[in-house]
């Protein structure tokens, strides 16, 4: 019997060390553009982000976590379901611009731990809309959480933002939690209700059955000072944030000819982020965000200790994008340089020894691999149509290294002008037209350890840009025209179409 029981442990387990042998909770907390360096444990202290540091020092962080696409709809749709874009095509311009399927939902996280057994909840901006079959355009009305979503969350209060929908509460008998989202209640912005909303999950949560919670911050999204916390804005009213050095005074002209002519970014920045005085405004309401949402984190470790549940407890941090703040003469997101693509990524288990605590770690990690990371996690097998890899043994340390992923694919498939054309009888043939005319800035690429290659493969020339990021973190010279490094730009363009062809799927 002792035997018996012994293989059949070892056999769950695999090479994994005791301490994971648990069924965890796990809660996924993602903000809303928030930039990487915009947390004082990645080495801005003037961030003042004590909880999320505490966070880090007790568990695992990425120093290079990066997102598959960096854009709010399609980068939560990825994180879902462990799809690239080029895969799901959730986004939000054509051809790019489905709903996701409710079989996509199924396939999702939340759902399979749900079918596992666990209690799901959701609070938060679901940023996405969920259809029987897969259809476009994905921004219509009226739509309903309650049509596609009822059946996959116990516990849900989800904000309609880019979906169609209201806001939906439930269960309904849920006073408490109604109570959260009263209008009249004005003490409460959108942060804090969204803090309240979490607590809640945990204080209604069975002592004895494992839970998932999700939780999307709709900050630090929008300086509108409507949206922040005026105490916590007024702790940053003084503060002079250093400017990264490479923030553009003005417009930036070295940037490729298509992005200066056709994105947003450099037109946002000329009116948010392209002076001093600009760049300091911005940068203190994003602080004063994400300072709120840090006292939520705080809020909800209290919780989890106070209910005996921390030591059985998975928490994951990151964010659904980068944001530019004037970096590269830049505003904005989606495009491949490090500002817009590098992610925050904390883990805490409470169920790890001290010893596996406090790390930082070097692992090229992409947004695509977390839903699978959190199946593993569980001890449940992520579905075949996940994409991504469980990091799961980079967390306990029993990766074997040279089996890891030596480079992340990233791509940004979002043009501006075309949000117009979803709802036009012909979005296709705008696309298409928009290509032949030169005016597309769609790229992918590729990160490995030391480098990053990204190229505008619907230009005409394709534009391509090579950096070394040992030498030149901030990116300010492009290796691709010289020929010194002609070796490397060809390993990284086969690399890069291998990868693509890959998340196409």
């Amino acid at each position: 019997m002792i035997r018996f029981t012994l293989t059949l442990l070892l056999a769950v387990l695999g090479t994994s060390p005791l301490w994971a042998a648990q069924r965890p909770n796990i809660i996924f907390l993602m903000t809303d553009d928030q930039r990487c360096d915009n947390l004082s444990c990645y080495g801005r202290p003037e961030f003042r982000t004590h909880h999320i540091d505490e966070l880090a020092a007790q568990g695992v962080l990425f120093n290079k976590a990066y997102y598959a696409v960096s854009i709010c709809m399609p980068s939560r749709v990825t994180m879902l379901t462990g799809r690239y874009l080029s895969n799901h095509q959730v986004g939000f311009s054509p051809p790019y611009n489905y709903t996701l399927s409710e079989q996509g939902l199924k396939d999702s996280y939340p759902s399979q731990l749900k079918k596992a057994g666990y209690r799901t909840g959701f609070v938060g901006k679901v940023g996405f809309s969920v259809t029987e079959e897969k259809r476009r355009p994905n921004m219509f009305q009226p739509y309903d959480f309650r049509d596609h979503f009822r059946e996959h969350f116990d516990f849900f209060a989800g904000d309609g933002t880019h979906t169609g929908s209201e806001l939906r509460l439930w269960p309904e008998e849920d006073q408490a939690l109604k109570e959260i989202y009263d209008k009249s209640n004005k003490k409460l912005t959108r942060t804090l209700r969204t803090g309240e909303a979490m607590l809640r999950f945990l204080e209604t949560q069975p002592a004895d059955q494992p839970f998932c919670l999700s939780v999307s911050f709709l900050a630090v999204k929008h300086d509108s000072t409507s949206h922040i916390y005026p105490p916590h804005l007024k702790l940053f009213q003084n503060t002079e944030f250093p400017v990264p050095e490479n923030w553009v005074n003005g417009a930036n002209e070295k940037l490729p000819e298509v992005v200066q002519k056709f994105w947003r970014g450099p037109k946002l920045h000329l009116q948010r982020s392209s002076t001093p005085e600009l760049y300091q405004r911005q940068v203190r309401r994003f602080a004063a965000q994400g300072y709120t949402v840090d006292q939520q984190v705080g809020r909800m470790m209290e919780k989890l200790e106070e209910k005996g549940f921390l030591e059985n407890t998975i928490v994951i941090y990151t964010s659904d994008n980068g944001r530019f703040q004037g970096s590269h003469g830049l505003f904005d997101k989606a495009l491949l340089y490090e500002e817009s693509m590098k992610a925050p990524l904390i883990v805490f288990d409470g169920r790890a020894p001290k010893e596996q605590r406090g790390r930082r770690e070097e692992a090229l990690i992409s947004s695509v691999d977390i839903a699978p990371t959190i199946l593993s996690l569980a001890g449940l097998t992520p579905p075949a149509s996940m994409q991504g890899e469980s990091f799961r043994q980079i967390l306990d340390q029993t990766q074997d290294r040279p089996q890891w992923q030596d480079g992340v694919f990233m791509e940004s498939l979002f043009i501006n002008h075309l949000m117009g054309a979803r709802g036009k009888p012909n979005p296709e043939e705008i696309n298409e037209r928009t290509i032949r005319d030169n005016k597309s800035y769609r790229c992918h690429g590729i990160r490995t350890a030391r480098w990053k290659y990204f190229r505008y493969y619907e230009q005409d020339p394709v534009l391509e840009e090579l950096y070394d990021l040992e030498n030149d973190p901030l990116e300010q010279t492009n290796l691709a025209a010289d020929p010194a490094y002609s070796e490397t730009l060809q390993e990284l363009r086969d690399r890069t179409q291998e990868l693509y062809l890959k998340a196409k799927g």
